[in-house]
C-alpha cells in the first residue's frame, strides 16, 4: 500500500497524514498532530447506521489542580474531510444529555454534517463521563437520573444515588461542564488546531457557550441548536416548557377538520386517560418493539407521561399522539405501552447518569426549588424533587463565579431554535443572542428539540462555517418548513 495523503503542519496550523504501513493489507493509520488515531466504525445504540472514522485516546489528569494524581483517557475520533487539504480549524461536535457520547451521538447526525465535512474535518471528544471516557454509569437495573420514564419518588430517588455512588470509582467532582471545556482544549492542542468552529447541540450549547468565555481567541465560530442560557437551571423549567409544547401541538389537531372530528381534544384525551391510570394502572400484553418478545407490564401515569414528553421532542412522533392517545382511551393501549418500552430501552442506553449528576448536581442544583404551579402540570414537581434528592448525597465540584452570567462575545454565533421545543424554547435563544454582537437567531417553524438536520438547516451551517459571518446570514429558506400533519389512524396522515 502505497501513501494516501497527508497535509504538514505549517506555521502552527493542524497536520493530517494519512500514514501508510508496510503490509499490503494493513489499513492505513490517521496522525491529528501528535494524536495517533486508528481506523475505526461509530454506531448509535439502536441504530443501523454507521460512519468509518480514525479514533484514538488523550490522556488528561483527572482533576487538573493535582497533575501527578489519577490520569484518564478521552475518547476521540476524526471523521476526516472529503477534501484533499482540509482547512485548519476542525468541526468539534458537543454532544448533549449531559450524558450522551458524541462518538455515539455522530451516526444519527452525520447527514447534517456532510456539507461542512467537504472542507473541514470533524472531531468528535466523548466528554469525561460518557461514552468512552472514563464513563460514570449506574448499574443496569438501578433507578435513572431524575428524568427516567419510571416513577420514584424523593426517598427512592436518594437510595438509586448512594448505590450508584458506591460502584463508581472517580472524582466525581471533577466531572463537570468547567472541566469538559479544558479537555476540549487539551484535544485542540493535540491535534494543532488554531482555532475550532463549536456545534452544540441541547446540553452541548452549554459547553460550547463555556468554551468560547473561557477561550474566545480559539474560537472561529459556534452554533447552538437547542440553547441552553447560562442563567437558567438546567430542568427548572422542564415541566412549564413541556406543557406549553404540548398545548402548541395538540392545537394542530384542534384545528385540523379531520383531526378534530376524530379525536376531539387531544388535551382532554391525555387528562382523562391519566385520571383513569391513577386509579387503577391495567396490566398490558404487547410486543417488545426492540426484542419481539410478550411481555406484561402495567400501563401507568409515568409510562404515559414518558413517551408524550419524549414524543413532543419531534413533530413526526409528536403527529402520532393523538392517535395513540385515543388508542389508549378506547382501551387499546397496546401501541402506548410499546412507545413506552422503547423510549425507556433507548434512553438508558444513551445517557450515563453518574456523569449527568455530576453536571446538575454542581451547575444547577442550588439554583433549583420545587415550584408548586408546577403541580398542575404533566411532569408536576416529581422532576425537581427527584433531582433534588439526589443531589443531596451526590459530591460537587467547584462552579466559576461567572458560570451562571451572560456570555458577552462578538465571536460569530448562529443559535437555532424549534417552534415547538419541549425543552429550550425560542425564548431562550433569544435571551442569548442578546449579549452577542455577532450573532443571529433564526427558529425553524413547527420543528421541536434539536433542528441541525431539518430542512435547509444543513446549508445555513455549512454557508455559516464557511464564511464566519452571522448577522449577514439569510435563512428565508426556513419559511418553507412546516410541522407534519396529525396522524388520523396507524397509516399516518390522509394524501
Amino acid at each position: 500500500m502505497h501513501e494516501q495523503g497527508k497535509t504538514s503542519l505549517r506555521s502552527g496550523l493542524l497536520r493530517l497524514a494519512l500514514v501508510a504501513t508496510a503490509a499490503a493489507d494493513a489499513p492505513a493509520s490517521l496522525h491529528a498532530g501528535s494524536l495517533a488515531l486508528a481506523p475505526c466504525t461509530l454506531a448509535s445504540p439502536g441504530s443501523p447506521s454507521t460512519v468509518s472514522a480514525f479514533c484514538g485516546r488523550l490522556t488528561v489528569p483527572e482533576n487538573r489542580a493535582e497533575p501527578g494524581g489519577r490520569r484518564i483517557e478521552l475518547a476521540v475520533a476524526v471523521v476526516p474531510s472529503r477534501a484533499k487539504r482540509p482547512r485548519p480549524d476542525p468541526v468539534f461536535l458537543l454532544a448533549g444529555g449531559p450524558g450522551q457520547s458524541a462518538l455515539e451521538a455522530f451516526p444519527a447526525a452525520a447527514p447534517a454534517f456532510a456539507g461542512l465535512l467537504r472542507q473541514r474535518n470533524v472531531v468528535l471528544v466523548d466528554q469525561r463521563g460518557t461514552g468512552g471516557s472514563h464513563p460514570l454509569e449506574c448499574p443496569p437495573g438501578e433507578p435513572r437520573a431524575a428524568d427516567s420514564m419510571e416513577a420514584a419518588d424523593a426517598t427512592a430517588a436518594r437510595r438509586s444515588a448512594e448505590q450508584c455512588l458506591a460502584t463508581l470509582d472517580a472524582d466525581l467532582r471533577q466531572y463537570t461542564t468547567t472541566t469538559a471545556v479544558e479537555d476540549l482544549e487539551a484535544v485542540r492542542a493535540a491535534i494543532g488546531a488554531p482555532e475550532l468552529n463549536l456545534v452544540g447541540i441541547s446540553y452541548g450549547t452549554r459547553v460550547a457557550l463555556e468554551y468560547l468565555r473561557r477561550h474566545p481567541d480559539r474560537t472561529r465560530t459556534v452554533v447552538l441548536d437547542g440553547v441552553v442560557p447560562p442563567e437558567i437551571a438546567l430542568g427548572a423549567e422542564t415541566a412549564r416548557n413541556l406543557d406549553a409544547a404540548l398545548d402548541a401541538n395538540f392545537a394542530l389537531c384542534t384545528r385540523d377538520a379531520a383531526c378534530s372530528r376524530q379525536y376531539g381534544e387531544p388535551r382532554v384525551l391525555l387528562d382523562g386517560l391519566l385520571a383513569e391510570l391513577q386509579r387503577a394502572p391495567p396490566a398490558v400484553r404487547y410486543r417488545d418493539p426492540l426484542t419481539d418478545e410478550v411481555r406484561e407490564d402495567p400501563l401507568t401515569p409515568e409510562v404515559v407521561g414518558g413517551v408524550v414528553r419524549l414524543y413532543a421532542y419531534l413533530p413526526q412522533l409528536a403527529a402520532m399522539l393523538p392517535y395513540s392517545l385515543a388508542e389508549a382511551a378506547a382501551g387499546r393501549p397496546e401501541v402506548l405501552m410499546a412507545q413506552g418500552r422503547m423510549i425507556e430501552s433507548l434512553l438508558g442506553e444513551q445517557i450515563a447518569e453518574g456523569m449527568q449528576l455530576s453536571v446538575t448536581c454542581t451547575e444547577d442544583a442550588d439554583r433549583m426549588r420545587v415550584d408548586p404551579r408546577d403541580a398542575t402540570t404533566l411532569l408536576g414537581t416529581a422532576f425537581t424533587e427527584a433531582l433534588l434528592a439526589q443531589c443531596e448525597v451526590w459530591p460537587k465540584g467547584a462552579r466559576p463565579a461567572d458560570f451562571t452570567a451572560p456570555v458577552r462575545s462578538d465571536r460569530p454565533v448562529l443559535l437555532l431554535s424549534g417552534e415547538f421545543d419541549p425543552v429550550t424554547p425560542p425564548r431562550y435563544g433569544a435571551m442569548v443572542a442578546k449579549t452577542l454582537t455577532d450573532g443571529k437567531h433564526v427558529v425553524a417553524p413547527g420543528q421541536g428539540h434539536n433542528v441541525l438536520g431539518v430542512g435547509c438547516v444543513p446549508r445555513l451551517v455549512e454557508r455559516f462555517v464557511a464564511t464566519a459571518n452571522a448577522t449577514s446570514l439569510d435563512a428565508s429558506c426556513l419559511e418553507r418548513l412546516a410541522p407534519p400533519p396529525p396522524f388520523l389512524g396507524a397509516f399516518g396522515w390522509d394524501p
